[in-house]
């Protein structure tokens, strides 16, 4: 068995070598929380959520790290501009605010917390040493204007451009800071001298004057922190290879950090075929995107295109997905009572067949994956309509590992709690009591009065099943 990714540094398909046999460490870029969640967001998260379980399947100790950048410019702007004569929210104070709203985001759809998640406030240590050794090697500047600037000297260093295969003459002017007092436009900032509209508390000390990190900086700190100098995977979004991280890889090469060893990158999301932008107002926002559907439906529309895929959200996404979880949802449900009592009952290995393993080997091609899963599922219906219990069992196991491994499985606690919102109860009382009216009529052999029970509940999108155990209802 081995795992192969695509590393967007190679522009190939490689076999992930772990530096440590049995362990891998994977740096993911998590939010800047500047303002609320959108889907993008979730869908980042999800995908190296996918990676984790994987790896973790394969027998892989995962170390995941994913940083919360709470300081930067536009937090500090939205803080002020949130803030009037009645109020004030301190920029600390917004950047927790919107941090729960990412993790309410990621624990509603099933998503596991990382090994470390910190904070880039805590790392300034690491941040000024790391800047300190680039102006030791000839590779940084501070600014001769006094502003306590301190700047990534992009000439010095022949590389810059290799993550993107961008040749640094072609590229645009750095728009992460004032150009106040920079040797070439392209430099970008490693530390921000404070500006005297900025609240003091976003002032933290240094050798270069009072400031704050750069966003660049933030990353090559906290990845290096946590996971050492040298580590397997650093992922992120499709968005973030330039500039950040290629001025992540420049600074922390430059700094005479191996850094990381694969470069994984995670397509975006659009809006009935557009990007997503402020300017189009059309954002769909994590919130109201879990109103939509079921957290666990969200779950699988978002993790069901191949991660480096570009996926497009339009009316009817989640409709379809819903469709597709349901045909899982109703095999296993099937599979659970006609085996309950019989000697296959609790039989059946929870492991992936072949097909599924080598597609998720093959840089997790989710989309083969679930293909394999829906083919089981099939088999599995086929197996039980023939009385075929025991091969029901062996696939039903099969059903179970992979929907596991994807976090999709509806027999999971996790996804139950959503069961017992009010509409759910409400609905599942109307509904068993007509079954027992059905039954007792069938009972008194007035098949009209069961025949018509059962057509109403049809035309309501209620499907009914007659079993030995009992008659069982679903959502059609």
């Amino acid at each position: 068995m081995t795992v192969r990714l695509y590393d967007s540094r190679t522009q190939s398909v490689v076999d992930l070598v772990p530096l440590v046999e049995g362990e891998v460490g994977i740096y993911v870029c998590g939010p800047t929380v500047q303002s609320s969640p959108h889907i993008g967001h979730l869908r980042s998260a999800l995908v190296y959520d996918q990676w984790r379980r994987w790896l973790s399947y394969r027998g892989y100790t995962v170390t995941l790290v994913r940083n919360v950048t709470d300081i930067d410019d536009k937090i500090l702007a939205n803080a002020a501009s949130s803030s009037s004569d009645a109020t004030e929210e301190q920029w600390w104070a917004l950047a927790y605010r919107y941090e729960l709203e990412f993790t309410e985001g990621y624990r509603a759809l099933g998503i596991l917390p990382p090994t470390y998640e910190p904070r880039a406030t805590a790392s300034i240590t690491q941040m000024q040493q790391i800047i300190s050794r680039l102006i030791e090697n000839g590779h940084a500047y501070v600014a001769d204007d006094e502003s306590g600037d301190v700047y990534f000297d992009v000439a010095s260093w022949p590389s810059y451009g290799e993550l993107t295969n961008q040749r640094a003459d072609d590229m645009a002017a750095s728009a992460d800071s004032e150009s106040r007092a920079k040797r070439d436009a392209r430099d970008f900032a490693l530390w921000k001298g404070h500006k005297e509209e900025e609240p003091e508390s976003s002032a933290f000390p240094s050798p270069w004057g009072d400031g704050r990190p750069g966003w660049h900086i933030e990353c090559s700190a906290m990845a290096t922190r946590y996971l050492g100098p040298r580590f397997d995977i650093h992922g992120g979004g499709l968005d973030l290879r330039f500039p950040h991280h290629e001025n992540e890889l420049a600074q922390s090469s430059a700094a005479g950090l191996p850094f990381a060893n694969h470069w994984v990158h995670n397509g975006l999301v659009n809006v009935n075929g557009q990007k997503m932008s402020k300017s189009l107002g059309n954002s769909v926002f994590a919130s109201e995107f879990l109103e939509e559907a079921r957290p666990l439906v969200i779950r699988y529309y978002l993790g069901a295109a191949h991660y480096r895929s570009t996926l497009d959200y339009h009316d009817g996404a989640l409709i379809e997905a819903e469709a597709a979880l349901e045909r899982i949802e109703v095999f296993l449900d099937r599979a659970e009572r006609r085996l309950e009592g019989t000697q296959f009952a609790g039989q059946g290995v929870e492991l992936v067949p072949t097909e599924f393993a080598e597609a998720m080997d093959d840089d997790l091609a989710i989309p083969q994956a679930l293909a394999v899963l829906h083919d089981q599922v099939r088999a599995g219906n086929a197996a039980l309509d023939a009385e075929d219990l025991g091969g029901a069992a062996v696939i039903r196991g099969r059903v179970l590992a992979m929907a596991e491994v994807l976090g999709i499985n509806p027999m999971a606690v996790e996804w139950h709690t959503a069961a017992h919102d009010p509409a759910s109860v409400a609905l599942a009382a109307l509904v068993e009591k007509l079954l027992e009216d059905r039954d007792a009529a069938r009972k008194e052999r007035d098949f009209s009065s069961a025949d018509r029970i059962r057509d109403e509940l049809a035309a309501a999108g209620i499907q009914i099943e007659d079993t030995p155990t009992g008659s069982h209802w679903s959502l059609d």
